[in-house]
């Protein structure tokens, strides 16, 4: 399946830009409470529950997907559809896993309450519960998004930022998101969980980068030669910490600990330093604002009221005949 572009890049970018605190505010928490006879929330939790005690790496996953879904299109799901071209096909998503959660928690949203639950709600949901089973704060996520109709490969390698970017360079992809800088270090902070292949941080370490820990980058070397047979490392490098939701990333990445040149870069940027030594410092205020900046990146280019449809597949959009309306209230 090729999906055709409906709207220019350009306009999509200024669309997001001019409209992203109205449609900030047209998500709302608890928008499913009237609309199915069982409890939406509740049965995303039960179902993230129940995976994640199987797989606890799913938090890196969801986080992942969220981030990677909302930075392109907004945060419409059209991370999730299958097809030649698509998003789920560049290079910067290849990595990206989960996808089943989510059918997982769509297929039964479907037979309870049809035509009603968008999977860009799901992912936000499931996300938040993958987190609040992780050791983070279980937030209040505003729901009310439908899925978009377009997903397309090129606007994935434009959009999602390079793990080599400069700090000043991520500050500016960010604020075309509408998100400040402070935004940026706390989602940066959901590197607290999850690895990252060698083909990212290899540049890192040869020639060895100064700035990395030479103990650490020896280490490195090792994980990532030719022969052997996991080429990933944890990016957050506490061993006790690899699948918790804390603040340790912060604390590695002020030793010299980070394994992606822009986690290392926001520990000494002197604007961003202040934000990653105080994050170090307090775990409760990481919890808090970290849950804080998922909601705002949840807002991100959403589609309400009639923009988009609600998937019956999150894979596949719907036929012209069965497309489902669902009028904003």
């Amino acid at each position: 399946m090729k999906m055709n572009t409906v709207a220019g890049f350009t306009f999509g970018v200024v669309l997001i830009l001019v409209n992203f605190t109205a449609c900030y505010a047209q998500l709302t928490t608890g928008f499913y409470a009237n609309k199915c006879k069982i409890n939406v929330e509740d049965t995303v939790q039960r179902i993230v529950s129940q995976r994640i005690a199987d797989d606890p790496t799913l938090v890196a996953a969801l986080i992942r997907m969220q981030f990677h879904d909302c930075f392109v299109q907004g945060c419409d799901a059209s991370l999730l559809l299958d097809g030649d071209g698509t998003e789920k096909t560049a290079g910067p998503n290849g990595s990206v896993r989960g996808y089943e959660l989510i059918d997982e928690i769509k297929t039964e949203l479907e037979g309870s309450c049809p035509n009603t639950v968008s999977c860009a709600d799901i992912i936000a949901m499931a996300t938040r519960d993958t987190i609040a089973s992780s050791g983070g704060s279980r937030y209040e996520v505003q729901t009310g998004r439908r899925d978009g109709l377009v997903s397309l490969a090129s606007d994935a390698d434009t959009n999602l930022p390079s793990p080599s970017i400069s700090v000043s360079g991520s500050i500016t992809v960010f604020a075309g998101k509408g998100l400040n800088a402070t935004d940026m270090v706390l989602l940066l902070g959901g590197h607290t969980v999850g690895k990252a292949s060698c083909g990212n941080f290899e540049s890192r370490l040869s020639p060895q980068d100064p700035s990395m820990d030479k103990t650490l980058a020896e280490e490195l070397k090792k994980t990532c030669a030719k022969d052997s047979n996991n080429r990933q490392a944890a990016l957050d490098q506490n061993p006790s910490s690899t699948n918790i939701v804390d603040n340790s990333f912060y604390n590695q990445i002020r030793m010299n600990r980070g394994l992606l040149s822009i986690d290392q870069q926001i520990a000494f940027d002197s604007s961003t330093s202040e934000l990653v030594r105080s994050l170090s410092m307090g775990n409760a205020e990481f919890l808090t604002r970290f849950g804080a900046a998922m909601v705002k990146l949840g807002a991100v280019g959403v589609k309400v009221g009639n923009e988009g449809e609600i998937r019956q597949k999150c894979r596949f959009v719907n036929s012209a005949s069965t497309t489902p309306s669902l009028p904003f209230p």
